[in-house]
């Protein structure tokens, strides 16, 4: 790290991936353990390179320095090592500011989350500027970013297969190309991931994502699937979407198409970034649902899951290549409603060039609150 950047982060508060501590304490075993949770919990967390400045004020960003033969980075690594599970790849560098020396300890962005305290079993994460004990869904979402879960393929045993529908089935699978033949016709679906066997009982059962893309009435097991739709504009609406995923939108883009009168506005571009909403929406957020507010100058898409590697408010779209939380829903998304709401590439590029002549397309990721929001131009009524 350069002087340059680290001035730059100096200029910075403290949040999910940036640290500042008057010193580094090594000497006891508690202040190695507060070391190797804080790294574990920046690593945890969502964005790129994480950094813990030591030798910083962090309330007036005074220059304090710190002892500079003191502490080596092969220490740090082996501390790490020994309490980090998988351990975190990290650097540390003194650079000299204002003729006092700092410590930089650059946490490199992890592929191998969740991270744990090795003598514990605790996951942590930041929370804004603080470290703490990461929670059970945020557990799941974070395997889920790395492949290690998938959250479509857990079977909900207290489902019954009559619950989906065999005709939409029948249909993907011949899509799909394979023979529709009676005796093998539930292996098929098992080996696609729509029903799974519970271990107890043997039986067979819908999984989540066979419920949220063949089922009727999903909403009935999983309540928090739903699209809510809030219109403050012209009229005060509040009106619920449910239905297997392709059906909410295309009573989405129905009830689009006969309310904005507008003929010139995007209304693809707008469903475009609906069916975004409900690919890479965070199924483990099962207290919220995604959210379209309608207002006299803007449509709001609200949906839990902030975006991966993304900063705060997205400006170029065409550098941001996102990992997909929900792979296996979205691999059959493309087959089952022929690419007509679903297409290669995110589509965040698509929605900005559609509306570019009717203002500025905002996409805005909140690692805190776990938000992704797409902001979208009015319509003339």
């Amino acid at each position: 790290m350069d002087k340059q950047k680290l001035l730059a982060l100096l200029q910075k508060s403290e949040g999910t991936k940036l640290d500042f501590k008057v010193q580094m304490l090594l000497r006891t075993d508690s202040e190695k353990k507060e070391l190797a949770k804080d790294v574990c919990a920046i690593a945890n967390s969502k964005g790129g390179r994480g950094y813990i400045i030591y030798g910083v004020e962090d309330s007036t960003k005074r220059i304090l320095g710190i002892e500079e033969k003191k502490y080596r980075e092969e220490q740090i690594q082996q501390i790490i090592s020994q309490r980090c599970d998988p351990p975190v790849q990290l650097t540390f560098e003194i650079i000299f500011l204002e003729n006092k020396p700092l410590g930089v300890l650059t946490i490199y962005k992890s592929n191998q989350k969740p991270h744990q305290i090795r003598q514990t079993g605790t996951f942590y994460i930041r929370r804004g500027s603080t470290t703490d004990i990461a929670r059970r869904e945020e557990i799941a979402s974070m395997l889920q970013e790395t492949g290690l879960l998938e959250y479509e393929r857990t079977v909900l045993s207290n489902v019954d297969i009559k619950e989906l529908d065999e005709e939409a089935l029948k249909k993907y699978i011949s899509k799909m190309g394979l023979r529709n033949e009676e005796d093998r016709y539930f292996t098929t679906l098992e080996g696609m991931g729509i029903v799974g066997t519970e271990e107890d009982s043997n039986k067979l059962h819908p999984t989540i994502g066979g419920l949220l893309l063949f089922c009727n009435n999903p909403q009935a097991f999983l309540p928090y699937t739903g699209i809510r739709l809030v219109c403050n504009y012209r009229r005060r609406e509040i009106k619920l979407f449910t239905g297997a995923i392709p059906k909410m939108l295309e009573d989405i883009e129905e009830y689009f198409r006969a309310f904005i009168k507008d003929a010139e506005y995007p209304i693809a571009a707008l469903i475009d970034a609906v069916s975004n909403a409900v690919v890479h929406r965070d199924y483990y957020e099962i207290n919220r649902e995604t959210v379209i507010t309608i207002e006299r100058n803007k449509i709001t898409i609200s949906n839990p899951g902030a975006a991966c590697g993304m900063d705060e408010k997205l400006c170029n779209i065409e550098e941001y290549y996102p990992c997909r939380r929900n792979q296996w829903l979205y691999q059959r998304l493309l087959t089952i409603d022929n690419k007509r709401f679903f297409e290669n590439g995110l589509g965040l590029s698509r929605i900005q060039s559609a509306f570019q002549s009717r203002g500025k397309a905002e996409f805005i990721s909140n690692d805190k609150r776990n938000l992704f929001k797409v902001v979208l131009p009015g319509f003339r009524y």
